[in-house]
């Protein structure tokens, strides 16, 4: 990282700091506001003393962190305006990075202040539908809405909606399982003053916090990971770009199959346009294409023409360290979007047979070069959302174990819920969706007193339910004020 600093000027580096803080901070907010829900359950059934249950909890966040496959970073910089991904290191590409954070970063603590246990997915995706909303409407090319891929937003933010229902049903379910199956009357007591439940209760509950603790690192740690990889592709291209640790052979089969992918693209481009267009002017097209998801006259010819940028520039290269320094975010954008373009062009029928697999194996090799995650990276945000985790848990914590019912959690409602919240984030992890561990914990231990017929605290769920539902639209409006005032400040200062 010195070197690094050294190679940049004052104020780029400068930058850089200030970035990378700014994202380790709202990862450091997630940690006391969403991994706070992993220990209520160990807290409140006496299974572990606060600090021991935060440091348990803090250190299996930092394990899924540093053990996580990418998938959700890299989902979640999808929900970008692609333009801004292609411009990251702009200065509207910053103000896009810096809006985010900041509003996220309000947000979040401003519910934590109130011991709501909102979401933090709900929030920077909230702040992402801002932003690309405002970029949309001040740029002169673009309609309103362009720009936000409202297929991913769409799937995720259903992903988000089910979640809950899933925590609530699902553990409300396994209680009433854990009942028909288990007649120890100890598992559905609640904890009597300071006593400790048995040992193999203890152990149940200690288990479960530590499979939420995982689960939470190793999809809500992403979202951060994904946004420090777009401050480091944006102000470090020369080094983060490309995944310069790429194996040769990985190269060297990349530029075969780029070969062949090629030949394949010149024949569906038919006339060759694609020769004839200038690198810009294909940029322009493919960016057209991903905003609108519909294929124009321009869209093959740009496709074609991005390919054979890639397939000059590898060919040249037997590692991706030989790429000329000057090169390399122009290869990565050209990769970037025939990636994301392929990818919608393999839904169509404009592949058929055979093709369609050598561009489906050609577009793999292609992310393997760019979805990469510096295990620096992962340790900075595992340890900023372990910190987080150890710092700020009791509010939220308090309004977990007993706000929700009426009555004190007992060890079952406990277990039930967290297993049930570390079996969804699991699952989502695995399709690279982001879910909330808020959301789907909070609604489990609702769903375990409505089984139990504990009752419910109304105010609370209320309150709850307030916080989801103002989450999205706040944070939209968070989102784009601050993306359009980071706007002003660019054009002031570089006008």
């Amino acid at each position: 990282m010195e070197s690094i600093l050294g190679s940049l000027g004052p104020g780029t580096a400068l930058l850089l700091i200030l970035a990378l803080l700014l994202a380790l901070s709202f990862e450091f907010v997630n940690g006391f506001h969403d991994t706070a829900n992993a220990v209520a359950t160990v807290i409140y059934t006496h299974s572990l003393k606060p600090m021991q249950a935060v440091v348990w909890s803090g250190t299996w966040n930092f394990i899924g962190v540093l053990t996580s496959n990418g998938a959700v970073a890299f989902g979640i910089i999808a929900l970008l305006p692609v333009e801004l991904i292609v411009n990251v290191g702009s200065g509207a590409g910053f103000a896009m990075v810096f809006a985010l954070l900041v509003s996220a970063i309000i947000w979040n603590v401003g519910t934590w202040y109130m011991g709501l246990p909102a979401s933090s997915s709900h929030t920077l995706i909230g702040s992402i539908v801002g932003v690309g909303l405002m970029n949309s409407y001040v740029s002169a090319t673009t309609k309103f809405g362009e720009g936000i891929n409202w297929g991913k937003v769409s799937d995720t933010v259903l992903a988000l909606l089910v979640s809950p229902v899933v925590g609530f049903v699902c553990a409300g379910l396994l209680l009433l399982l854990f009942k028909a199956l288990i007649k120890n009357p100890d598992l559905y007591k609640s904890p009597v003053g300071d006593e400790k439940p048995p040992l193999w209760i203890r152990s149940l509950l200690i288990l479960t916090c530590t499979g939420v603790s995982f689960a939470h690192g190793s999809n809500d740690g992403q979202k951060g990971m994904g946004l420090i990889m777009l401050i480091l592709i944006g102000i470090v291209p020369t080094v983060y770009a490309l995944d310069l640790g790429t194996p040769d052979a990985t190269v060297a089969r990349l530029v075969q199959s780029s070969h062949a992918s090629v030949a394949i693209i010149d024949r569906v481009d038919g006339a060759a346009r694609g020769a004839n267009m200038s690198d810009k002017d294909a940029q322009a097209a493919l960016s057209t294409y991903l905003r609108r998801g519909a294929t124009d006259a321009d869209t093959i010819p740009a496709v074609a023409h991005a390919m054979h940028a890639i397939e000059v520039q590898l060919a040249a290269a037997k590692t991706l360290n030989d790429v000329p320094l000057d090169a390399r975010r122009a290869l990565r954008s050209n990769i970037y979007v025939v990636s994301e373009s392929l990818a919608k062009l393999l839904k169509t029928d404009t592949f058929k047979g055979g093709d369609r697999d050598v561009i489906g194996a050609y577009r793999a090799d292609l992310k393997t070069v760019t979805t990469f995650i510096p295990i620096w990276v992962k340790a900075a945000v595992a340890l900023a959302l372990g910190l987080g985790t150890m710092i700020g848990w009791k509010r939220i914590v308090v309004t977990v174990g007993e706000k929700i019912g009426k009555v004190h959690l007992t060890y079952a409602q406990g277990a039930s819920a967290e297993l049930v919240a570390m079996a969804t984030i699991e699952a989502a992890d695995v399709f690279g969706l982001p879910v909330s561990t808020t959301h789907v914990l909070s609604s489990g231990i609702a769903g375990t007193m409505f089984a139990n017929r504990s009752g419910l605290q109304k105010d609370t769920i209320r309150n709850i339910l307030l916080a989801w539902v103002l989450t999205l639209p706040v944070c939209v409006f968070l989102g784009a004020s601050l993306f359009a005032a980071g706007l002003f400040v660019v054009l002031r200062l570089f006008s």
